[in-house]
């Protein structure tokens, strides 16, 4: 063998190992570094069908496209988070609800907060649901005539819908029956499963709505939310991987599950045991307490720019399948994974939530 091949050899193996070793060094650091961290830092989506894996607060989307930072009836908040990324079908719903918020009285349309990351997962900040790009977050503020500057959607403060110099009381001056319209007209879509407001909020949707009461027990209290409401939708059809919640109990929802919240029980400290040793720091969420889809989905190519996934506008109308905006390669990932247990729920916190 001549020494020129040899040498060419050699430096193909030692590339070879090379590329092995990278490869191994990622996964190493992917499993010390916590799943936030890793899907935060994650600029663009996948390449890919859409696809939903795990619970709404533990699980990652394949093929989530953005909602455009600007539309006529709605604009995107905090754009530095990166956070405007969900289902297509999320994301036409929102379209939707701008049209039909716009048409209520709701300013000029809707100021859309966190969807999800362009890859679902767990955030460095704020939310523990809002994986798997079917949760949306709405201002209660409505969209205003003048167009938002980029610093005024950083730095507008949120406007909260309670009296805070009383016990849980929505603030008269400034809830409207156009707010009460607002956060009905989210919850009376067929595929919104929910609808996240603050208990005091819950309460005065119960003593004042006079339309159809049916859709009220979809509208679910929650702690926070006096700020903004949270939509959430179901598990798109054919989606298996997706791991959905239980159904709403029958009824408004103005019952003992509410009023529940108006007792000391939600609000009061845990009780401490003198005795007990210092409980162990929490321990963050590493990759493999995700579906194994995640890790695929956090290691898959994406676009080649964000506008190639952003969503494009249909006028309204919703989509009759889960087809994304742009044009997936067959590299979807359709095999079914194994999925989480069941994230625990505090006990004493009544269920359908």
């Amino acid at each position: 063998m001549s020494s020129s091949k040899a040498g060419r050899l050699l430096a193909a193996a030692l590339m070879f190992l090379g590329a092995i070793s990278a490869s191994a060094v990622d996964v190493v650091q992917a499993q010390d570094t916590p799943a936030k961290e890793l899907f935060g830092g994650v600029t663009l989506p996948t390449r890919a069908a859409p696809s939903p894996y795990g619970s709404y607060a533990k699980g990652c989307i394949a093929g989530a496209v953005a909602i455009p930072t600007d539309g006529p009836t709605w604009q995107a908040m905090r754009l530095s988070r990166n956070r405007r990324w969900g289902h297509p079908q999320m994301i036409a719903l929102l379209e939707r609800f701008s049209q039909d918020a716009a048409q209520l009285g709701w300013g000029s349309g809707i100021l859309i907060g966190d969807i999800s990351q362009p890859r679902g997962g767990p955030m460095l900040s704020g939310h523990a649901s809002h994986q798997v790009g079917l949760d949306a977050d709405i201002w209660f503020t409505p969209k205003p005539a003048q167009p938002l500057t980029a610093s005024q959607r950083e730095d507008m403060p949120f406007t909260s819908m309670l009296d805070k110099s009383k016990f849980l009381t929505v603030d008269k001056r400034r809830w409207t029956n156009v707010h009460a319209q607002v956060v009905v007209k989210a919850a009376s879509y067929p595929q919104v499963e929910r609808v996240f407001v603050n208990p005091a909020i819950k309460k005065k949707l119960c003593e004042t709505w006079t339309g159809d009461r049916a859709v009220l027990g979809k509208i679910r209290p929650i702690y926070g939310h006096d700020e903004h409401f949270h939509i959430r939708i179901r598990c798109p059809e054919g989606a298996s991987g997706c791991k959905p919640q239980a159904p709403v109990a029958p009824g408004d929802g103005c019952d003992q599950s509410l009023a529940w919240w108006f007792t000391k029980e939600p609000w009061a400290a845990p009780k401490k045991d003198p005795n007990a040793k210092p409980a162990p720091k929490p321990r963050a969420t590493q990759l493999d307490d995700l579906p194994k889809a995640c890790s695929a989905i956090l290691h898959a190519k994406g676009p080649g720019s964000e506008l190639e996934a952003t969503y494009q506008p249909r006028g309204g109308a919703m989509p009759a399948t889960s087809a994304s905006a742009f044009v997936a390669p067959a590299q979807a990932i359709a095999t079914p994974f194994e999925l989480p247990a069941e994230v625990p729920v505090p006990p004493a916190r009544p269920s359908g939530l």
